[in-house]
């Protein structure tokens, strides 16, 4: 996900969070199955909860109907958990302090399946492909998300880092690897890896490099501390910040759309920037343009609709709508009262989940998660929770 590198966890946090996921955006007695590659299940496991959506809580996970909202499972789980699609119909993947979680959200259950890792962080999902980077070993794993629901874990391909750190990769259609390049004091690039993972090529031309997106096209958007590589058609592009230091750590991509959607931050001295800037980085012209939206926003702001318009949740309480090719806020869809990003990255602040012509945003202060038709702008669905919601995921439609 995480993105805005995520601020570290503060000298309160106990032990068992601080052990937690390290992402810039826990735990479970469970262990998971033992290791072995598995096919697909031969029997396709009961669904109960049509087209899930997964938030999590303090203190475990709420799976809910995608159309009525309605909470069809409360599922205890301890610490501070993490969730991402996992790229088929009906898993979710959460993050806990011991690794990688295979939560089936259409059955409404937890499974005993984990990809273990030490500090769990960024899950990507491309070209029918989803990629794991454990951050305490830099260890990157490589599976087929088609393959989850047998009741084992599915056979995967591993990558090890140089050194480990909080990075993140995503595997190509044609077998590529981009990965980070870093140590756990300082990350500085990306590297680029044929399907037998010898490099083809590399940048060290991005200081603290965080987040990814893939654009149309498979070109992939890498955030800088002071602007973005771009990696398109063999060849490394570094797309500069118009200042010096121009933070982009968190990106939303779209295959419907050139452009990448960042955050963009510009105070490197701030205990918390609340910025009101997003970035537009345009893959084809290798250009970047700044739209000032007039509020702030957070790391769990941003998102793409159907068309590839670019969404961003604002403190405002409003959905602004952004055509991503002239930067022109088209609509602005009311969702929320005014809020404000708290302090600490891990305490709860609304989120956006979007899939297909649906957005679904979670408001922590009265508990509440709503479902608004991006088309329409009118709320479809609601729903009280009994605890404050914080992150916010659900499963790929087909």
């Amino acid at each position: 996900m995480k993105h805005v590198v995520r601020p570290r966890q503060a000298a309160a946090v106990s032990a068992l969070l601080a052990a937690s996921v390290a992402l810039t955006a826990c735990g479970s007695d469970d262990k998971a199955s033992t290791a072995g590659a598995a096919g697909k299940a031969s029997e396709a496991p009961a669904s109960r909860v049509a087209d899930p959506i997964v938030a999590t809580y303090d203190g475990g996970l709420y799976v809910l109907d995608g159309t009525t909202l309605k909470l069809a499972e409360d599922i205890p789980l301890a610490g501070f958990n993490r969730v991402n699609p996992a790229g088929d119909d009906r898993h979710v993947m959460v993050s806990t302090a011991t690794g990688f979680r295979v939560l089936d959200a259409a059955g409404g259950k937890l499974t005993d399946v984990e990809f273990e890792g030490s500090k769990p962080g960024h899950v990507v999902r491309h070209a029918g492909k989803t990629i794991l980077f454990a951050d305490g070993t830099g260890v990157v794993t490589v599976f087929d998300p088609e393959d989850l629901g047998g009741g084992t874990k599915p056979e995967t391909a591993t990558y090890t880092s140089a050194a480990p750190h909080h990075g993140v990769a995503i595997q190509l259609a044609d077998g590529k690897l981009v990965t980070t390049l870093g140590t756990e004091e300082k990350r500085v690039g990306i590297a680029v890896l044929d399907k037998d993972r010898k490099e083809i090529t590399r940048s060290e031309e991005c200081p603290g490099v965080h987040g990814e997106a893939a654009a149309q096209g498979e070109a992939v958007v890498i955030g800088c501390e002071d602007g973005v590589l771009v990696y398109k058609d063999g060849a490394i592009k570094k797309v500069d910040s118009p200042a010096a230091y121009g933070r982009i750590g968190n990106q939303a991509g779209s295959e419907e759309s050139p452009v990448v959607l960042g955050d963009y931050k510009k105070d490197k001295d701030a205990e918390l920037e609340r910025p009101e800037q997003v970035s537009l980085i345009n893959t084809e012209t290798g250009t970047m343009r700044l739209v000032d939206i007039g509020t702030s926003y957070t790391f769990r702001s941003l998102a793409r609709g159907p068309h590839g318009e670019a969404l961003v949740l604002g403190t405002d309480g409003r959905i602004h709508v952004i055509d991503p090719s002239t930067g022109k806020v088209t609509k602005k869809i009311s969702a929320l009262g005014a809020w404000q990003e708290p302090l600490d990255w891990q305490q709860p602040r609304p989120a956006l989940f979007v899939r297909d012509h649906t957005a679904y945003v979670s408001d922590p202060s009265s508990r509440k998660l709503l479902a608004i038709d991006l088309e329409s702008g009118k709320q479809v669905a609601s729903t009280e929770l009994p605890k404050a919601p914080d992150e916010l995921s659900g499963v790929k439609q087909h």
